[in-house]
């Protein structure tokens, strides 16, 4: 079937590979003008290896919770949890150390494991009770920041911290590279051998494009659903566990302005060297615009209110470049 313009006329061919070509690596191309751009202007702040490193360190949580939320997309849902549930997670952590004395690794397994079993039940609720995956996740997550509330009495959690917390997010074990970066290039790295190199990852792109195909096929739908729902619920509780390392404190809304920065990137991901699927080196190069769009703006002193607006603006364009690449990939 041939693309056609709105107005019922049919595009060339040329056209339609420069379309293609466009809703590709418009996303990259973008990213390359505005880091050129800005190392143009300010070109002994902007173009630094420490600035990049900050870069990244800054953006890895964002790519952490951002990664897991892809695997949920893959499979065909959203879950609009994650923020709230990051928060909760790092109020948690941070009360089980300093309140409940647990040692370090043993809070950070048993809150880990708490994202798994919220993702579990967001699957659950989607996959078994038929709610869709926007109200289900919506409203799992408004009851994590009442619990987060209730657990810690809406006072951020300070006193007492270990500074061997603190190093988890804040230390550099390893060539002098942040820990958050380390973590980070670890999770997206195994999600994207898990979904571009296994058999389990073949099934949860089957299950994403085609659930009906699917399930004929023999795979378990619901099963790969909620799996996707379990990894974006892991990832949304190692993102608040290192941020209430960063910040040194269990905070209850710390993590709530991830959800929209996640499903920016997310969305932008899809339109990047793919027309229009969502994947998690697409996440990856998502979170790298975002980035360096806060820094580029944070170097030139623009006010807060213009990350708001660059960060909307960003989540519309990516939807529509996503639209685009699925557009012609139908075509």
């Amino acid at each position: 079937m041939s693309m056609v313009m709105s107005g019922g006329r049919r595009l060339s061919p040329g056209s339609r590979a420069a379309l293609g070509f466009f809703a590709r690596y418009a996303t990259i191309i973008g990213l390359l003008a505005m880091i050129a751009v800005f190392a143009f202007l300010s070109p002994r702040a902007f173009p630094t290896l420490s600035n990049f490193t900050n870069v990244l360190n800054q953006a890895s949580l964002a790519m952490i919770i951002a990664g897991g939320l892809t695997l949920a997309v893959i499979v065909g849902e959203l879950d609009l949890s994650i923020g709230f549930a990051a928060s909760l997670h790092g109020v948690l952590v941070t009360g089980l150390i300093v309140a409940n004395q647990l040692p370090i690794p043993v809070a950070i397994v048993i809150v880990i494991a708490l994202g798994a079993l919220i993702g579990f039940v967001n699957g659950i609720i989607v996959t078994k009770a038929k709610v869709n995956s926007v109200i289900a996740t919506l409203g799992v997550g408004t009851i994590l920041t009442g619990l987060a509330f209730a657990y810690s009495a809406g006072v951020p959690i300070v006193a007492g911290v270990p500074e061997a917390f603190l190093q988890l997010s804040l230390g550099r074990w390893l060539f002098g590279i942040p820990n958050n970066i380390i973590i980070m290039a670890a999770v997206l790295g195994g999600l994207w051998i898990l979904v571009e190199r296994t058999a389990l990852g073949q099934e949860i792109q089957a299950v994403g494009g085609n659930p009906a195909a699917a399930r004929l096929a023999g795979i378990n739908v619901d099963r790969i659903k909620i799996l996707g729902f379990m990894v974006s619920g892991m990832c949304a509780a190692l993102t608040g566990i290192l941020l209430a390392s960063r910040l040194g404190s269990g905070t209850t809304s710390a993590a709530d302005s991830y959800l929209l920065t996640a499903f920016a990137a997310v969305f932008l991901g899809s339109a990047t060297m793919r027309d229009g699927e969502f994947h998690v080196l697409g996440t990856f190069v998502g979170v790298l615009i975002i980035a360096f769009g806060f820094n580029g703006l944070n170097i030139f002193g623009a006010p807060t209110f213009s990350q708001y607006i660059f960060q909307g603006a960003i989540l519309i364009v990516a939807v529509g470049l996503a639209s685009l690449g699925r557009m012609i990939s139908e075509s």
